[in-house]
C-alpha cells in the first residue's frame, strides 16, 4: 500500500477491515506521514502492528504526538528543527560532520524485558539481530514514553539504545530497530513475524492471542520452528 496516499481523511476508510499492518524500513521523508497515520490506526483500533526499523521510529513519533501531546514530535531525519526530536542520531554520532560509512551495521546483542511479548516469542532474554540504521529513540524522551504506556522491551546490553518497543495492553504492537526480515526463512520464520501473523489470525477467528517460545526442532525437517500464538 502506498503510504503517500494515506491522509487523515482517508485512513479509516482505506484501512478498515485490515488484519494487520507492517511498516517496513526505509530512508527519507517520502510517505512518512502516511506511515505515522497507519501506526496510529493500528494502535487505536487494536490492529496487530509490526514495525521494522523505520516502522519503529514512525510508531514512536505517532505515540509522542498523540499520547504525549507533543504535536510537532518528529525525527531529525525529517525535520532538523523539531522542538521534540523523539528520534535522533545515535548518541555517538550527533557531533559527526561526515556521515558516510557510519551507519550501525551488522549483528548486535540486545537484552529483552522479562515477561514482554518479545521475550516470550523469542524464548530468551538475550538475542542477536542485524542492524542497518543511523537514527535511534532519543533517550531524553524515554521516561515520558514509558510513563505513558510504551514498553521499551529490548535494549542494548549497556542500556543506551532502544531495540524493541511494545504498546501496553495491545494484542500485538511490536516494533524493532533492527531488521528481523534479514534472519527470517520460509522454514524458519522469525519469532516477531510469527507473533505478528499469529495475532492477526487469532483476532480474525475471535480468539485472544496467546504466545509461547519457539517450538523444538521438527523431526521431519530439523528446522527450528518459530513462536506462534497457542489455541
Amino acid at each position: 500500500m502506498d503510504s503517500e496516499l494515506l491522509t487523515r481523511e482517508s485512513v479509516d476508510e482505506t484501512l478498515a477491515g485490515i488484519g494487520g499492518i507492517v511498516v517496513p524500513g526505509g530512508f527519507g521523508h517520502r510517505g512518512i506521514e502516511g506511515k505515522i497515520l497507519a501506526a496510529r490506526y493500528a494502535r487505536e483500533k487494536r490492529v496487530p502492528y509490526l514495525g521494522l526499523c523505520l516502522g519503529l521510529q514512525c510508531a514512536v513519533i505517532e505515540f509522542a504526538r498523540d499520547v504525549l501531546g507533543t504535536e510537532d514530535a518528529n525525527s531529525t531525519e525529517f525535520d532538523m528543527f523539531t522542538e521534540h526530536p523523539v528520534i535522533d542520531f545515535m548518541p555517538d554520532q550527533r557531533t559527526m560532520q561526515e556521515k558516510g560509512g557510519t551507519m550501525r551495521l551488522g549483528l548486535y546483542p540486545a537484552r529483552l524485558t522479562p515477561g514482554s511479548k518479545a521475550a516470550t516469542v523469542y524464548g530468551s532474554e538475550l538475542i542477536y539481530e542485524r542492524h542497518r540504521h543511523r537514527f535511534e529513540v532519543n533517550n531524553s524522551y524515554r521516561p515520558l514514553l514509558e510513563a505513558a504506556g510504551m514498553i521499551l522491551s529490548g535494549q542494548s546490553p549497556d542500556g543506551r539504545l532502544v531495540e524493541i518497543i511494545e504498546i501496553k495492553d495491545h494484542p500485538w504492537f511490536v516494533a524493532s530497530q533492527f531488521h528481523p526480515e534479514f534472519r527470517s526463512r520460509p522454514d524458519r520464520p522469525h519469532p516477531l513475524f510469527d507473533g505478528f501473523i499469529g495475532s492477526a489470525v487469532a483476532l480474525s477467528q475471535g480468539r485472544t492471542p496467546e504466545f509461547h517460545g519457539p517450538v523444538p526442532e521438527s523431526p521431519q525437517t530439523g528446522a527450528l520452528l518459530g513462536a506462534a500464538p497457542t489455541e
